[in-house]
């Protein structure tokens, strides 16, 4: 188990938001923090403190009036600390190696591996084939609905008909390296974790997994170690002190 950070940009900005919030209409969300300093300066910052793996979120869809603002801070960050982080938001087979030659480690994909709400094959192939699966983190973003959970895409606004299931894990497992789950209903609340998703991951032997979502003391790491049986790595947003919240960067960067 060990800390994975973020970078999460929207309209620009390094932000952190509340997850459900988030709208195209608008470029709107109900944002926790706003950082006066750039993508570089995080990625700068956990480079110095050894912390590989992060995430780097661009949060406006491709034909936004920001995204190409998006963009270059996520780039300004990769530039920064090549090789230590991964980017997600708008990827597709077609310019994934740019990321990737920028110097990501890793792409990850959620909306582009579904259409009309399910999963496509023939896409996770044709990205399989562009980068390799060993670059590949698929993001299965989920939210509940009638007691289950299921991936959702488009900036967490739209449901797949795919239930977050250890069955439906293993199945993708071939086509990733790692798996990237945000509980989308916890995200950015700081109000605990949900442990239905935590136990899931914790449960599903043989894939490396980052959990991201309602993380708001020491003790809801400790509860998510404990439901992980320690396998599960996780990422703390708003409740981290760097981005407004009361939990030390610096106790948490420790727990690598």
């Amino acid at each position: 188990m060990k800390f994975r950070p973020c970078i999460d940009i929207h309209n620009g900005c390094v932000k952190q938001i509340v997850g459900g919030s988030l709208a195209d209409k608008n470029s709107s969300a109900d944002e926790n923090f706003v950082s006066e300093q750039g993508g570089d300066h995080y990625a700068r910052l956990y480079k110095s403190r050894g912390l590989t793996g992060g995430h780097v979120i661009i949060l406006n869809p491709a034909g936004s009036e920001y995204y190409e603002a998006d963009r270059r801070q996520a780039f300004a960050a990769l530039e920064a600390f090549p090789g230590g982080l991964q980017i997600g938001g708008g990827v597709n087979d077609e310019n994934a190696s740019e990321y990737l030659e920028k110097g990501a480690s890793h792409v990850i994909v959620t909306s582009y591996v579904f259409k009309d709400g399910s999963i496509s094959f023939e896409r996770l192939e044709r990205l399989k084939s562009a980068v390799g699966a060993e670059h590949i983190v698929l993001d299965l973003s989920c939210r509940k609905r009638d007691g289950k959970y299921f991936i959702v895409t488009d900036r967490w606004q739209k449901f797949t008909d795919m239930e977050v299931t250890k069955e439906n894990i293993l199945m993708l497992k071939g086509y990733c390296d790692e798996f990237l789950v945000h509980a989308v209903d916890a995200e950015g609340k700081q109000k605990g974790i949900e442990e239905g998703i935590a136990s899931l991951l914790g449960n599903t032997e043989g894939i490396v997994s980052t959990y991201a979502g309602g993380i708001g003391s020491y003790e809801d790491i400790e509860l998510l170690k404990t439901l992980g049986k320690g396998n599960v790595d996780f990422t703390v947003g708003s409740a981290l002190d760097i981005f407004g919240g009361k939990l030390e960067f610096e106790k948490i960067a420790e727990m690598k």
